[in-house]
């Protein structure tokens, strides 16, 4: 039984080559890719309301959060 191909030839020279924080951000983008095909989005309001309930993180400590998140996910 074949594998279907995931990540063509040249993408996975474009990864070999890539740094941590390179490789996450495709990673992040990849995923909310496939989950867009599924017909799933991140939707961040109700993530930051999740985390808003986390006990010990604060509106300034999650507006911190919130930053990286949205820098990972290319969100302006």
């Amino acid at each position: 039984m074949g594998q279907k191909e995931i990540i063509d030839g040249d993408t996975y020279r474009k990864i070999k080559k890539m740094n941590r924080e390179e490789f996450t951000k495709f990673i992040l983008h990849y995923g909310d890719e496939l989950l867009g095909e599924q017909g799933k989005t991140i939707d961040l309001p109700a993530l930051e309301t999740e985390l808003r309930k986390i006990k010990g993180i604060g509106g300034k400590r999650l507006e911190e959060i919130m930053v990286v998140i949205e820098k990972f996910l290319d969100v302006e």
